[in-house]
């Protein structure tokens, strides 16, 4: 056991080739990376697993994993978050995050449980689809990144995200997680 997930063993990550803990969550991330590719039509390459993100409130720090960001036109247009259980409660620090992971703020952002999924505008927060189909393709999330300004987050926009994100992603979190 690590933390409170029972560890199968280990997997290797279908998308970089790195041998990982395997866990029922993993198993499901691996599920939605092959989604992502086979079913979605995105590149490997366009595909940035487990992107480590700084999450402050004050002077307390968390890092908070951002399971998957997707590129297209060279930038971050979509991040993925997992979680299992309700994903409506993943909404906010799933907005959070999008205004955290770069400079300007991503277009789509992706909630899901590996079984169902919310997609959601990332400037507004308002729901733009409900279902793993609904995520978009490589050549939807194309024309969306073509026809999208990547406004700048402000720095205190960010900080405000940052104490959104810790607050839903570190305070009261289990102990045992790393």
């Amino acid at each position: 056991m690590k933390g409170h997930h029972l560890i199968l063993g280990k997997t290797t990550d279908w998308l970089t080739g790195e041998v990982l803990d395997d866990t029922l969550d993993e198993r499901l991330r691996q599920k939605i990376a092959r989604f992502l590719v086979e079913e979605k039509g995105h590149a490997k390459e366009d595909i940035r697993p487990r992107l480590p993100l700084k999450a402050r409130a004050g002077e307390r720090e968390a890092v908070v994993t951002v399971d998957f960001t997707v590129t297209a036109g060279g930038r971050t247009a979509m991040i993925v978050r997992f979680g299992p259980g309700s994903i409506v409660t993943r909404h906010r620090p799933g907005l959070a995050a999008s205004r955290l992971v770069a400079p300007y703020q991503v277009p789509v952002v992706v909630v899901t449980n590996g079984e169902d999924a919310d997609i959601l505008d990332g400037a507004t927060g308002k729901v733009l689809g409900h279902g793993l189909p609904a995520i978009p393709g490589q050549e939807e999330l194309a024309r969306l990144a073509a026809a999208y300004d990547f406004p700048p987050v402000p720095p205190e926009r960010r900080e405000k995200e940052g104490r959104i994100l810790h607050a839903f992603e570190a305070v009261g979190a289990c102990n045992c997680e790393d």
